[in-house]
């Protein structure tokens, strides 16, 4: 059977201070205004936890910056 483990980082707005994430009153949601360095940020951030093994499982942008969920396989004990 395959086994997980998760992990959940937070990466304040200081980091992500242009982009522009929201949701309508009818639940639609859009990503906004975001600049070259912002999405090199981000994949900065997401290349080197993949390197680490991690998958990126969710992300979740608010006032207070971006939280990200991961998931890798546990490796098998000897």
């Amino acid at each position: 059977m395959k086994r997980f483990e998760y992990e959940i980082t937070k990466h304040s707005a200081d980091t992500f201070k242009k982009v522009v994430y929201f949701c309508s009153e009818a639940g639609q949601c859009s990503l906004n205004d975001v600049s070259r360095d912002q999405t090199r940020i981000l994949s900065d951030i997401l290349n080197q936890r993949g390197k680490e093994g991690w998958e990126l499982v969710q992300v979740s942008f608010g006032e207070d910056g971006m939280m990200a969920f991961w998931k890798r396989k546990v490796k098998k004990e000897k």
